[in-house]
This record gives C-alpha cells, sequence and structure tokens, in this order.
C-alpha cells in the first residue's frame, strides 16, 4: 500500500516542476557582442609630420620623448636657421639625440 502513494508523488512532484520551468518568464541571453572602438583623436598611422611646417603642439603631441621645452627648441631652431633640409638635422637641436631621432624617423618628414 505504501508503494501506492509513492508513484503519485513523484509524478506530482516532476509535472509541477516541468510546468514551473515552462511558465518561468524567458529572460533573453545576452550574446556577447565585440564592440568597435574607433579613436578619432588618433592621427592615422601613415600621416607623418613635416618638421617645417609642424608647431610646437603638434610636435609634443606626435613625438615621442618630445615635451613642451623640447617642441619649443626644434621651431626655435627653424626660426633662427630656416627650414629643415632633413630630419637628420633635428640632431642639430639642443635635447635632441640619436635615440629621440631613431625613435621617431618614422614619423617624421620634410617638405
Amino acid at each position: 500500500m505504501r508503494t501506492s502513494y509513492f508513484y503519485p508523488l513523484i509524478f506530482a512532484f516532476l509535472t509541477s516542476a516541468s510546468i514551473a520551468a515552462i511558465a518561468a518568464p524567458l529572460v533573453p541571453a545576452e550574446s556577447p557582442k565585440a564592440h568597435l572602438v574607433m579613436d578619432t583623436a588618433a592621427p592615422a598611422q601613415s600621416a607623418k609630420v613635416d618638421l617645417n611646417d609642424a608647431d610646437a603642439a603638434t610636435l609634443q603631441k606626435e613625438l615621442t620623448g618630445v615635451g613642451e621645452a623640447k617642441a619649443k627648441a626644434i621651431v626655435a631652431y627653424r626660426d633662427t636657421n630656416g627650414p629643415f633640409s632633413s630630419v637628420d638635422e633635428l640632431l642639430e637641436v639642443k635635447g635632441i639625440g640619436k635615440a629621440i631621432l631613431d625613435r621617431n624617423r618614422d614619423k617624421l618628414e620634410v617638405n
């Protein structure tokens, strides 16, 4: 007689569990989305800085290892000695050494 109560209880339990699962509100799973972040303030990699046209702020922003003082020194050298004839002439500017020039050589041009 005990078994006659056991199976209906199991059936009732499983039925209520399945109904609860079906009746539960559906929450859409968030699909992982790749976000595309574009930095519009950054210049294109192919854009080069012209030593004869760039102002001190541009030189400071675009060149690695060049702060405000070195950028002003580059502009002062250009104003005193005329336009740069080559990128290597940048070594004549006080505070600019071979290491800084080598780090920035691919970013520089002379027009």
